[in-house]
């Protein structure tokens, strides 16, 4: 097919080839395991499974928050999984999120212990167990959890979407990206809306609605991910900077950042977390 012939989709789609970029290696269209690796599990009572993606962070600032407020129940245990190296089709971990995606959570309190898996789901749980950074008044309540559903629902847009076409993908094709950064840039004036009359997305309380938000939005308007900042015009979103700055300024987000970071300076990285004087 020469570079001018528009693709035609077969009437059959086959998996013939990796693609997809950076990602290729780890791409295919079957669930399940593909080896026998159990998973490690260590002395607290919590055993997080992941990496400091945007969705990984989440749960890790969570966690460092919920601490920092003395719920020593909350203590874990943060294993690597190297997602590049497909440790997340592991028989283990696939045990615990058949969906083979991070972040994962076993909560060992329980008898049998509890799995969790999706991030949005995870937060809820701990929030809901540990009854703090998730309103219990119902509109409130409805408030945080819509916000929340908003980001689970519209970070595929900005990963999947805007990131993979504009920052992993093998080619520059104008049209996925036009497509995708429109939509990204929708998505943050629906949040410079909001934030123009809130502190933080539901009101003066700080949240896990803020939390999830802030692993994605608040990330990318700060320049931690894609490195899309000027290609976004983000400093055109005063009220989500402000935000996005002033979450970032918070010590436990800092703390639980740096968790199951292998990349950047040194001094942000914590491979692993086994016990709070690890982030000394």
């Amino acid at each position: 097919m020469s570079e001018n012939t528009p693709y035609v989709p077969p009437k059959v789609w086959k998996w013939e080839a990796e693609s997809g970029g950076r990602f290729a290696n780890i791409n295919r269209p079957i669930s399940g395991a593909t080896h026998e690796k159990e998973l490690p599990v260590g002395k607290h009572p919590l055993q997080l499974y992941s990496m400091a993606t945007p969705n990984g962070v989440k749960v890790t600032v969570l966690l460092e928050e919920l601490l920092a407020l003395g719920k020593q129940g909350a203590e874990y245990d943060a294993h690597l999984i190297k997602i590049m190296e497909g440790d997340q089709f592991g028989s283990g971990f696939v045990a615990v999120n058949p969906n083979s995606k991070i972040p994962a959570l076993l909560d060992t309190t329980t008898s049998p212990p509890t799995r969790v898996f999706e991030s949005g789901a995870i937060l809820v749980y701990l929030a809901e167990k540990f009854a703090a950074f998730l309103p219990s008044e119902p509109s409130a309540r409805a408030e945080c959890m819509s916000w929340l559903f908003w980001q689970m629902g519209s970070a595929p847009y900005l990963g999947g979407g805007f990131g993979h076409f504009y920052a992993y993908a093998p080619e520059k094709f104008e049209y996925p990206i036009n497509r995708f950064t429109m939509e990204v840039k929708r998505q943050l004036d629906v949040l410079d809306r909001n934030l123009a009359k809130r502190r933080y997305l539901c009101g003066d309380e700080y949240n896990v609605a803020d939390i999830a938000n802030y692993a994605w939005y608040g990330n990318l308007v700060l320049n931690n991910i894609y490195e899309a900042a000027e290609f976004l015009d983000v400093t055109s979103y005063t009220h989500v900077v402000r935000w996005a700055t002033e979450i970032s300024e918070r010590p436990a987000v800092q703390r639980g950042l740096r968790v199951n970071k292998t990349w950047g300076p040194e001094e942000d990285q914590l491979p692993e977390r086994h016990d709070a004087t690890d982030l000394d």
